[in-house]
């Protein structure tokens, strides 16, 4: 169960990034604080995605 939620969590903060990634290359970001903002945004969805791998991995170990 905590397994599937995690795997999802992982999706979503994946389908983020992409969205965030393709405004990006679409030029959508009105100025270049905008432009930082995203990449930060995208860099913390990252840094969670990590957190989240490292986080199922202890579970997956602790079951064993």
């Amino acid at each position: 169960m905590i397994d599937k939620a995690l795997r999802l969590l992982c999706e979503r903060i994946d389908d983020k990034v992409k969205q965030l990634q393709e405004d990006l290359g679409a030029g959508n970001a009105k100025s270049y604080e905008e432009y930082k903002a995203t990449c930060g945004e995208i860099k913390g969805l990252l840094t969670a995605r990590l957190n989240v791998l490292d986080l199922q991995k202890t579970i997956e170990e602790s079951d064993d």
